[in-house]
């Protein structure tokens, strides 16, 4: 296994500023070499407040760049397909942002491309990757509840409950926006993750807010069409159901949480955090017949830095295991999960809940293999 450095451009400066920029500066094996953004201006403004040595408001100048070996994008989805697509065509590996593509296809295509080129996609899961939620694993791994009766999950939150924030790409189901793309695309990669695949699904999508001001455009109220709340009911290839409901808009919202009861006992992970959706997880656990009782998180999962914002240690943890499937791919070893596989499977399942809702009715989940030989 190799010690070098890996270079890795951003695309991407809302969440990559917040986020990427700070996380990959601080792993030990990356190195932020060059910045992106379309305006000059912006990208020499960026690169010189993280002290990053390189910037381009031209894709492809920075994707010529010789020390450029990777590239981390958080742009808005509807640019994720096209950029990814010339990042892997420059023989660049890449870390994506949730969700991947606008859809199915697209997000398959980039898996094959990133086959043919022997090149590493890996998607920003950090659910994955947060101590309390591996503990959950493992709890379900040594089989605490026994056989599954009924998982219900409830993502409830205010980011966007006040009608006067402000429009923009979110509000367009076109440009990948809702609550659906935004956090479903988390919750059903965990699903699979946690629980496995999924048989059938019946979706139903709303859009409580359906005007919201555009501040480029004097205020003026436009039209949203990009869902806020999705009520979700799935069947789990091993029968269980599972009970699905995000909102974005619930003043009160309760937060993020998780239910798995079974006939040998119960688990609950959750938080009411509101402002930081990665802190403030715990986890319940109860044995049939017996009470809740707090679960303490085993040290060896717990991260060794905690941030003021939540989202940075597990996503340091995501750069880790990115930087690890490369080093894997570069010695012909299989990749480990969640790569670009985990990630088409989510957005399959965004594409039939979007399926179910036009249709009214429950649409059936192919396997991933099979979903894969599609394309």
């Amino acid at each position: 296994m190799t010690n070098q450095t890996i270079g890795v451009a951003i695309a991407g400066t809302g969440f990559g500023q917040k986020i990427h920029i700070p996380g990959l500066q601080h792993h030990h094996r990356t190195e932020v070499v060059s910045v992106y953004h379309r305006d000059p201006m912006q990208a020499a403004a960026i690169a010189a407040e993280h002290h990053i040595p390189n910037h381009a408001s031209d894709f492809a100048e920075l994707l010529a760049d010789p020390a450029v070996a990777a590239v981390a994008i958080s742009t808005p989805p509807f640019l994720h397909y096209d950029m990814a697509k010339q990042a892997l065509l420059a023989g660049k590996h890449v870390l994506l942002e949730k969700p991947m593509t606008l859809n199915g296809p697209e997000a398959r295509e980039l898996h094959h491309l990133a086959a043919q080129k022997n090149l590493v996609v890996t998607p920003d899961f950090e659910f994955r990757f947060i101590p309390a939620w591996q503990c959950l694993a493992e709890y379900l791994q040594n089989d605490f509840v026994g056989q599954k009766r009924l998982i219900t999950i409830n993502w409830l939150v205010t980011s966007r409950a006040n009608p006067e924030r402000p429009w923009n790409w979110y509000a367009r189901k076109d440009q990948g926006g809702g609550a659906l793309g935004a956090v479903g695309s988390h919750a059903f990669d965990y699903i699979h993750w946690l629980f496995g695949p999924i048989k059938r699904l019946s979706g139903y999508l709303n859009c409580a807010i359906p005007e919201r001001p555009d501040p480029l455009d004097g205020n003026r109220l436009k039209p949203v069409d990009a869902d806020d709340t999705c009520l979700i009911m799935l069947e789990l290839a091993d029968g269980t159901p599972c009970q699905l409901n995000i909102t974005s808009v619930s003043h009160h919202g309760r937060g993020h949480w998780i239910e798995v009861y079974g006939d040998r006992g119960s688990l609950v992970l959750g938080s009411p955090n509101l402002k930081d959706y990665v802190h403030g997880f715990t986890l319940q656990a109860a044995q049939a017949g017996s009470d809740w009782v707090a679960v303490t998180i085993p040290e060896r999962l717990e991260f060794p830095q905690i941030f003021t914002d939540g989202r940075l240690a597990p996503f340091i943890r995501v750069v880790d295991h990115w930087v690890n499937n490369i080093d894997r791919q570069s010695s012909d070893h299989q990749a480990i999960a969640p790569t670009l596989r985990e990630g088409i499977y989510s957005q399959l399942l965004m594409d039939l809940t979007h399926q179910s809702h036009h249709q009214g009715r429950w649409v059936t989940v192919p396997s991933l293999d099979n979903y894969l030989d599609l394309g």
